[in-house]
């Protein structure tokens, strides 16, 4: 996959920012598009698509539950 995507879950990353988060929405999106800047035609459907995968990934890392980590 994305090897420049980090792992934003305890214990590998202490704090995540939602700047962190959409960073890595941003990269996911990119590779899987094959665009590094959309043309202006395809913009508004990136754009989406990186909103959408924040939204996931904000989902998902506030559901999970990691044994042995400490509660928060």
């Amino acid at each position: 996959m994305c090897r420049s995507i980090k792992t934003l879950r305890p214990p590998y990353a202490e704090t995540v920012t939602d700047e962190d988060i959409r960073a890595a929405a941003l990269q996911y999106v990119r590779k899987i598009s094959g665009f590094r800047t959309p043309a202006p035609h395809n913009a508004e459907a990136f754009d989406a698509a990186v909103d959408a995968v924040t939204a996931a990934s904000q989902d998902l890392l506030g559901q999970l539950v990691v044994r042995g980590a400490p509660s928060r």
